[in-house]
């Protein structure tokens, strides 16, 4: 099985901006590649206490869980950002688990940043759920596990339902102050570093919402943007980057979008609108 093109893109593209830095170059010779930025670092100071008092909160996860209907048992496969595995998508997919979801972690270990053999055993296991299942799964990638979800979803377009990226730079993996743990191996040139930009910001051929946050410490939330389109949605949270994954307003955004029906896509306004009107009949 062939790795993606993707494989090394992430990290090129952290790269070359940094490499720019460095050697001290003049951005505006490559203006398309102006970075934009990583979050302010006072958000980035308070991250971490942000998430424990996020994680803290109990009580709001099992009121949601009480409120929230059990799914249609369809596999969803968590991605975990970068520096991250599985123990850290671990309250997600517990959530999801208790709903009746089949969920799966990606059984990698850390995940040190893309890896050619890494995308194609992560492929290969996404291949063999959807045939053991018989049915498309579904991809939640937080951070730069979105960049891995939307690029499997490029390359197995008819295996995939959807796919929910949480604080995930899809305009710019540069603009994260997890950029600068990215290895300097870029070794292309600009014009196919743009690209490669360019190919990470394109839409993919599935249901895609991206959920950021404003207040976001590790990753700027305008690099979470992407372009509307049919079947294309950004929905704001209020939380931290590291709480993403437990945050009882982002476990409700994704299990409401898990439990549209296969090819029954409807943004998450329409659907809320529609909600509260029928509340305010009753």
């Amino acid at each position: 099985m062939r790795a993606p093109e993707f494989v090394t893109d992430v990290r090129a593209a952290a790269a070359s901006a940094e490499s720019e830095r460095l050697n001290a170059k003049p951005m505006s010779m490559h203006a398309q590649w102006d970075s934009i930025g990583p979050p302010p670092l006072g958000l980035f100071v308070v991250e971490q206490a942000r998430a424990l008092a996020e994680f803290a909160n109990f009580r709001a996860r099992r009121g949601l869980f009480k409120r929230t209907l059990p799914g249609d048992g369809h596999a969803v496969m968590v991605l975990p950002g970068f520096l991250a595995g599985d123990y850290s998508t671990a309250p997600l997919r517990r959530f999801l688990h208790k709903l009746r979801y089949d969920t799966h972690g990606w059984k990698e270990g850390v995940n040190l940043g893309p890896d050619p053999e890494m995308i194609v055993r992560i492929g290969a296991r996404l291949v063999e759920i959807h045939e053991r299942q018989g049915r498309k799964i579904s991809l939640v990638g937080w951070s730069l596990g979105g960049i891995y979800a939307r690029e499997l979803a490029r390359s197995y377009p008819v295996r995939v339902r959807n796919v929910i990226t949480l604080g995930t730079p899809l305009r710019d993996v540069t603009a994260t102050h997890a950029a600068r743990l990215v290895s300097l191996r870029a070794g292309r040139s600009p014009d196919q570093l743009d690209e490669i930009r360019s190919r990470l910001r394109r839409p993919i051929p599935v249901p895609c919402t991206s959920i950021y946050s404003k207040t976001d410490g590790v990753v700027n939330w305008r690099s979470c943007i992407q372009d509307l389109g049919p079947e294309r949605e950004n929905i704001e949270v209020q939380c931290s980057h590291t709480g993403m994954g437990f945050h009882p307003a982002v476990l409700a955004i994704v299990a409401d979008r898990l439990a549209l029906p296969e090819g029954g896509w409807r943004p998450y306004e329409e659907i809320q609108t529609a909600t509260d009107s029928e509340t305010k009949r009753r």
